[in-house]
């Protein structure tokens, strides 16, 4: 009678680990510490500017979105932000709101657009669309607001993030393709 109980509690706990809601719930955690912890590697193994270059932060952001949602993308977003400066002070205090913004820019973008159009079409307008929008962001903050950018440019972020802007165009929609795949997504 034990080993029925203990077999009908294993199937519960599958069942609630299978369902879309706990995917979503795991999924979200999960990328969350990757964002976290895929910029500390890359800082490591290539130097304080790779974040910069490589954008490994807004991978984890990208495929949140991609896979769960926007909202998925903006919580990853702002938990591998915030608990990124606090552990271990980057991005720094100055620049967290601004990459903040920016990378919930992305994760609206991708939330809405994957929806509508093919994911490497939707990687591609986000590509080009956020950082229009994250220009205005900024014009707003310098032009309206008076704040200081710090030294941010638009621009320039474009031209040292080229590997990874190109990175993120070649494997974001692929690796979120296999996400929704092995983790049955789509029929959700």
């Amino acid at each position: 009678m034990e080993k029925v109980e203990s077999i009908k509690k294993q199937r519960s706990l599958a069942e609630i680990f299978s369902s879309r809601k706990a995917k979503y719930i795991i999924g979200t955690i999960l990328l969350s510490g990757i964002g976290i912890a895929l910029p500390r590697v890359f800082h490591v193994l290539a130097g304080s500017s790779a974040g910069a270059t490589f954008l490994p932060m807004h991978m984890a952001v990208l495929l949140a979105a991609f896979a769960f949602g926007a909202v998925s993308g903006g919580i990853v977003a702002g938990s591998s932000i915030v608990f990124s400066f606090l552990l271990t002070g980057m991005p720094t205090l100055a620049r967290l709101p601004y990459m903040l913004i920016e990378l919930l820019i992305y994760a609206i973008l991708i939330g809405v657009l994957d929806k509508k159009c093919n994911a490497y079409i939707a990687m591609l307008a986000t590509i080009i669309l956020g950082r229009v929008l994250y220009a205005g962001v900024l014009f707003v903050a310098i032009h309206w607001m008076g704040l200081s950018t710090y030294g941010i440019s638009v621009v320039e972020s474009i031209k040292v993030g080229l590997p990874g802007i190109v990175i993120q165009l070649l494997c974001v929609p692929f690796m979120a393709k296999v996400m929704k795949e092995r983790l049955h997504l789509e029929n959700d």
